[in-house]
């Protein structure tokens, strides 16, 4: 067996105007996250991970900001593209873990929706897949309401 680990961050500031993605789930919230795409921090950070554990670079690197045809994409899209790169690699996902920063909104309510929404873009039983959500405790840019954070990590498997 090789294993494979991968960890992916990711940060965006909050704007008025925006819808919030995060996990693929539309959050009701008065703002939400600027991007080049649909700004889903947490779909990036994991797109990072699975990408690093592939060894592969970053989610700039195959969708950069610079590219016009990558303007307002779903974030659920690029996470596709990446899962397509894990096929081909002969890896598959043994676990992913992630940790969503933000003062606010509450995200309890809305976990187990991220949850089975990622799980069935990966083709991930839900029992791979763990996701936490932290406050900042008031400090820096995220305790202050002017971003959102996320962490992950990927462990991928592979039989020779």
């Amino acid at each position: 067996m090789q294993y494979r680990v991968g960890i992916g961050y990711d940060i965006h500031r909050l704007v008025q105007g925006r819808k919030l993605f995060l996990g693929a789930v539309e959050i009701p919230y008065v703002k939400g996250l600027l991007g080049h795409s649909d700004g889903d921090a947490l779909i990036h950070a994991l797109c990072d991970a699975l990408l690093g554990a592939l060894a592969l670079g970053d989610i700039g690197e195959h969708f950069p900001d610079t590219d016009p045809k990558y303007q307002g994409i779903a974030s659920s899209r690029l996470l596709k593209m990446v899962k397509e790169l894990l096929d081909k690699s002969g890896y598959k996902i043994n676990n992913l873990d992630v940790v969503i920063i933000a003062q606010e909104p509450t995200l309890i309510p809305f976990k187990k929706q991220m949850k089975e929404k990622i799980c069935a873009l990966l083709d991930l039983r839900q029992d791979a897949l763990n996701i936490k959500a932290k406050t900042n405790e008031g400090l820096g840019a995220v305790g202050h309401l002017e971003a959102i954070a996320c962490y992950a990590t990927a462990s991928l498997i592979r039989e020779d």
